[in-house]
């Protein structure tokens, strides 16, 4: 799976990044499926009624058929084989479907981290007493490196 080529949803010439001010631009592990969906179907795309891989021609449509490339372990011809009949909307929806069902473990599993604020109490308590230890530790080793003992 080559990650590397998926590009923005609205600026294909440029990497998808959380960091995007276009919110539409970017798919966040936290999305719900209707966010996703929406996303998708916002993505850049072009007025070719077929699916094909140009990333110089039509780097819209080349991109998500490298995300649904990534996300299905499909090559990037075997997902466009597959998505022949497609117009361009059939293809977004197809592309939702799988980014929606390869990120839904993990959604779900985010979701339930989060809900259990016991867990992450707990977990921040230890985080903090070894971040505190590292630290006492640390000091003292600057301490007596440098004479204040």
């Amino acid at each position: 799976m080559n990650y590397n080529r998926v590009k923005s949803l609205r600026n294909p010439a440029v990497k998808m990044s959380k960091s995007d001010a276009d919110r539409l631009s970017t798919i966040l592990l936290t999305d719900s499926a209707d966010t996703i969906r929406l996303k998708i179907r916002k993505a850049v795309s072009d007025m070719t009624p077929t699916i094909s891989y140009d990333p110089i021609g039509r780097t819209g449509i080349s991109n998500l058929v490298d995300i649904a490339s990534a996300l299905s372990g499909q090559s990037v011809d075997e997902v466009c084989w597959s998505c022949r009949q497609f117009d361009t909307v059939a293809f977004k929806n197809f592309v939702s479907d799988i980014v929606i069902e390869r990120l839904r473990p993990v959604s779900n599993e985010i979701t339930r981290l989060l809900e259990d604020t016991s867990y992450l109490s707990q977990v921040l308590s230890e985080g903090s007493r070894k971040a505190t230890d590292i630290a006492a530790s640390t000091y003292a080793d600057v301490c007596r490196l440098i004479g204040f003992n």
